[in-house]
C-alpha cells in the first residue's frame, strides 16, 4: 500500500514538473509570445504523454502564461502595448500602497532582510546573471507586499504580476537595466527602513512606472 501511495505522489509531480519546464522555456524566449503549444511536439520534445502536456498546460493558465482559444488550442500569452502599461499603472498603485504600509510596519529584521536581497542583487547584477536577479527581485517585491499585511493588497499585486511575469524577466536581459532597477531598489529599502511612509510611496510607484519603461525599450530592441 506504501509503494502504492508513493508511487501516486510521483506521478502527480510529473505535470508540475513539465509544467515547470514549459514556464522556463517561455521565460528564455524559446517559446514565444503569440506561438501555439502544440501537444503532440512538446510530448516527444519532453518525453511524456500529451494527457502529461494537456494537464501542465492548464497549470499555466493559472499563471497568466497561456491563453486558451476554444477549438484551436492553447496559445502562449501576448500582451498589446497597451495592455502592458495599463497593467504597470496598476501595479504600480498597488505596490506603492504595499511599500507605504511595508514602512509602518516594518522590523529591524525585517529591514536587514529587504538590505541583505539588495545586496545579493547587485552580486548577482555585476555577475550577469539574470536568472539570479530575477528570482531575487522577485523575492524583493514578495517580502514588501507581505509586510503590508494586507491580504487584499497582496492578491491584487500578484494578479498583475502573473500577467507580466513574461515581460519583467526579459527586463533583465543586459547589467545596466540590473543596476538602475537595483538602485531604485535600494531607496525603497532605504525609505521603508526609515519608516518613511511617503518617501517608500513615491519610490515603489517610480520603479514601476521605470520598470515599465525598460520593457518598452526592451521590447523595441533598444538597451
Amino acid at each position: 500500500m506504501k509503494s502504492e501511495q508513493q508511487d501516486d505522489s510521483s506521478k502527480t509531480t510529473i505535470p508540475m514538473r513539465i509544467a515547470e519546464e514549459l514556464r522556463h522555456l517561455i521565460y528564455a524566449g524559446q517559446i514565444k509570445p503569440g506561438e501555439r503549444l502544440n501537444e503532440a511536439v512538446l510530448a516527444q520534445r519532453m518525453g511524456t504523454s500529451r494527457s502529461t502536456i494537456r494537464e501542465a498546460i492548464r497549470s499555466l493558465l493559472g499563471f497568466g502564461l497561456v491563453t486558451a482559444v476554444p477549438n484551436r488550442g492553447a496559445y502562449v500569452r501576448q500582451l498589446s502595448v497597451r495592455e502592458m502599461v495599463e497593467i504597470s499603472d496598476l501595479r504600480a498603485l498597488v505596490f506603492g500602497f504595499a511599500a507605504g504600509l511595508a514602512a509602518e510596519h516594518r522590523s529591524a529584521s525585517e529591514s536587514e532582510l529587504l538590505r541583505d536581497i539588495v545586496e545579493q542583487m547587485d552580486q548577482a547584477a555585476e555577475a550577469g546573471d539574470m536568472d539570479g536577479y530575477y528570482h531575487l527581485n522577485l523575492s524583493f517585491h514578495a517580502h514588501i507586499v507581505g509586510l503590508a499585511r494586507s491580504e487584499r493588497t497582496e492578491r491584487l499585486y500578484n494578479d498583475f504580476v502573473k500577467e507580466l511575469h513574461l515581460f519583467r524577466r526579459q527586463n533583465f536581459d543586459n547589467v545596466g537595466n540590473m543596476r538602475r532597477s537595483n538602485a531604485e531598489h535600494r531607496s525603497i529599502y532605504e525609505a521603508i527602513a526609515k519608516g518613511d511612509k511617503t518617501g517608500a510611496t513615491r519610490c515603489a510607484e517610480q520603479h514601476i512606472l521605470a520598470g515599465c519603461q525598460r520593457m518598452l525599450r526592451t521590447m523595441d530592441g533598444a538597451v
